[in-house]
């Protein structure tokens, strides 16, 4: 009898600091100017001692520096983070080791790669200058052009990231943007439908109606253009908003996320999910918020770890299995959590034509991508 392939390990680091905090931003950032940067940094290390002794002699497949603005680390603080990773757990063979870029940091690009980074997910958002200024991006058009050309100069996996169905954009605005970037033959797109989030200064604008985000009608006709042209320019959607120029320019870290993969999440209110164990379900854990409380939280044992219920780990792999194009594995969802998919829903949903099904597995149809979250609400036990 052959022994079943380890679940896949990732890590997470978070850095919340930030120059300026976008208006659409919903994570946990905090202002950069006076933060102690050297004592976060000794908390990571701390913090992955911690994480260490709890899923013992593993090997990662991923780490991905995300935020906030991890762009505004020292390389040396990025070098050294990997070279403990490296030291406690080990890496697979050409693991992904993935940073989030603001191309306000471009000049620093070159030493984020030294210090070992092998993937980097560049910030453009758009290439609209006033439509940057509205999303507070502190770069423009040109600046994230320029941060594009030397990420692809440095490294072979590199996405672009776009924001679209923003305040005031056209289907034309949002074809000219995309078309743009796709010219450009990038490998990888991350294309991320604006929604607006509550506590965020871009909620308290609609809130007063001085931003009306576009109709439903028009984000959807931008996302299914975005389809048209990301497939013609030869980039595969293997997820909701991510395309990719084959297999091996899929962001291998995010797929951890979509297929229930195990992954520890370190920084101030980084998530993560270990595997199920004996005597218990898949550990959940969140971090403390706030870098102070984090760096204390740091320094005492890990306690009482959360576990979810076979319902609570059911309803995630749900939501989040659904959204890469293999659809979700029924099969592992049952041997796993004991449930199954909403048999009712289901049928509703296929005679709809949003899903495909077979024995195994659910799928969104291309219909049903446009109703994904509602999809997987109605599928979920």
């Amino acid at each position: 009898m052959s022994t079943p392939a380890p679940t896949p390990l990732g890590l997470y680091i978070h850095w919340p600091y930030c120059v300026r905090i976008c208006p659409y931003c919903d994570f946990n950032v905090y202002k950069a100017k006076g933060a102690d940067s050297a004592a976060l940094v000794d908390a990571l290390i701390t913090d992955m001692a911690r994480w260490r002794a709890v899923t013992g002699p593993r090997t990662l497949t991923s780490v991905h520096f995300g935020g906030g603005t991890p762009s505004l680390m020292e390389a040396g603080d990025i070098a050294r983070v990997l070279e403990t990773a490296e030291t406690l757990w080990g890496f697979e063979s050409d693991p992904e080791l993935g940073l989030e870029a603001n191309p306000a940091e471009r000049a620093r690009l070159n030493d984020i790669v030294a210090a070992g980074i092998n993937r980097l997910s560049v910030g453009v958002q758009s290439l609209d200058d006033a439509a940057l200024a509205r999303l507070g991006r502190d770069h423009d058009a040109r600046a994230g052009l320029e941060a594009l050309e030397i990420a692809r100069s440095l490294v072979g996996r590199v996405s672009a990231d776009l924001i679209y169905a923003r305040h005031g954009q056209s289907l034309a605005d949002w074809e000219g943007e995309l078309s743009a970037i796709l010219a450009l033959g990038v490998d990888h797109l991350s294309a991320y439908q604006l929604t607006i989030e509550e506590g965020t200064a871009f909620a308290r604008q609609v809130k007063r109606g001085a931003l009306v985000p576009p109709e439903e009608e028009l984000a959807a006709d931008m996302f299914e253009l975005t389809q048209g042209l990301t497939a013609a320019a030869g980039l595969e959607p293997y997820e909701i908003s991510n395309h990719a120029r084959g297999e091996d320019h899929r962001s291998r870290h995010n797929r951890l996320y979509w297929t229930g993969g195990d992954w520890i999440g370190i920084g101030p209110g980084a998530h993560g999910r270990i595997g199920s164990h004996a005597g218990g379900g898949r550990i959940a854990h969140g971090a403390p918020l706030r870098p102070a409380d984090y760096i204390a939280a740091s320094r005492e044992p890990l306690a009482h770890l959360e576990r979810l219920s076979a319902l609570e780990e059911a309803q995630e792999r749900v939501l989040m299995g659904l959204r890469i194009v293999e659809g979700l594995d029924r099969t592992r969802l049952k041997t796993l959590t004991g449930l199954d998919i909403d048999e009712e829903a289901a049928a509703s949903l296929l005679d709809d034509g949003l899903i495909a099904m077979d024995a195994s597995g659910v799928r969104l149809t291309a219909q049903g991508r446009l109703y994904a979250d509602r999809v997987a609400n109605m599928l979920a036990p």
